[in-house]
């Protein structure tokens, strides 16, 4: 097994914990805040069936500096509102959000730029 193969597999590795941990997400946290009527509508843009989990998630992992830029922007609608995530949601629920969105992001990433890196050649 060559070094691209074995760095691969850990990237996919984390990647179907990533899938895993939104399944958790989304049954423990997400379907919580939907029942709740303050929530509901404050979950952003859902561009696909699902894609919710992923913006809650967002809203409670990145930095409270961040949310607040992102929630002065003109796109501010296309992302979920922090301030009433983190009002009605646990410490378990924000710290699953953190583990969630973190693992999925920089798995993600990892895997395209192994695939790209390899594309180009630097794995020969």
């Amino acid at each position: 097994m060559n070094t691209f193969s074995q760095l691969f597999a850990f990237a996919c590795f984390f990647l179907f914990l990533a899938c895993v941990l939104y399944i958790v997400f989304g049954q423990v946290t997400v379907r919580k805040l939907r029942k709740n009527p303050k929530t509901k509508a404050v979950m952003g843009i859902e561009y696909a069936s699902g894609w919710d989990i992923i913006n809650v998630a967002q809203a409670l992992a990145l930095p409270r500096s961040w949310s607040r830029k992102l929630k002065k922007s003109p796109l501010s609608y296309l992302y979920a509102n922090s301030e009433l995530l983190f009002e009605n949601t646990t410490k378990f629920d924000q710290v699953l959000a953190a583990v969630f969105f973190w693992l999925l992001t920089l798995s993600g990433l990892a895997a395209a730029l192994l695939l790209l890196l390899n594309t180009l050649g630097l794995f020969g």
